[in-house]
């Protein structure tokens, strides 16, 4: 895994989300962006860290962030994810993962003893620029907004 770093340039990513609409970095030129990427759609934790990110949606979009979740998922998965907890905001359903190895989080992961390939769940908070002001690696998923406004 080879995660990007505070102060370097943040891919110029692009992708389709639940619906098919095409999303890039350019989209968000001169708004601050929260990328989060998690392991899988309707999964407690990443349900636990969407919906956290959701109940206090208006805090990031007052102070001028938009988000952005990106998962390996299928688009039709990203979907009824977000429809049945009501994300106000996108999901990239990144099933080639050009997205998710642009920004190095895919890689070894151990669960109960097994070693496998996957998503590591990692956020980065990019500024207006493009440049990664943040990169958070222990993602606490119940709490995960203070880990981003702290």
């Amino acid at each position: 895994m080879n995660t990007l770093k505070i102060g370097d340039q943040a891919p110029n990513f692009k992708g389709f989300d639940q619906d098919g609409n095409t999303i890039s970095l350019k989209d968000y030129k001169g708004k601050k962006l929260v990328v989060f990427f998690y392991p899988k759609a309707s999964t407690p934790g990443c349900t636990w860290e969407a919906c956290n990110l959701r109940d206090n949606y208006h805090t990031f979009t007052s102070k001028g962030y938009e988000i952005l979740g990106v998962s390996a998922d299928s688009q039709k998965r990203q979907q009824n994810f977000r429809n049945k907890h009501e994300f106000p905001y996108p999901l990239l359903a990144d099933e080639e993962k050009e997205v998710i190895n642009a920004f190095g989080v895919w890689g070894l992961k151990k669960f109960m003893g097994k070693i496998y390939d996957g998503i590591h769940r990692t956020t980065f908070v990019i500024d207006k620029n493009g440049i990664i002001e943040d990169v958070i690696l222990k993602v606490k998923t119940k709490d995960h907004t203070n880990q981003i406004l702290k």
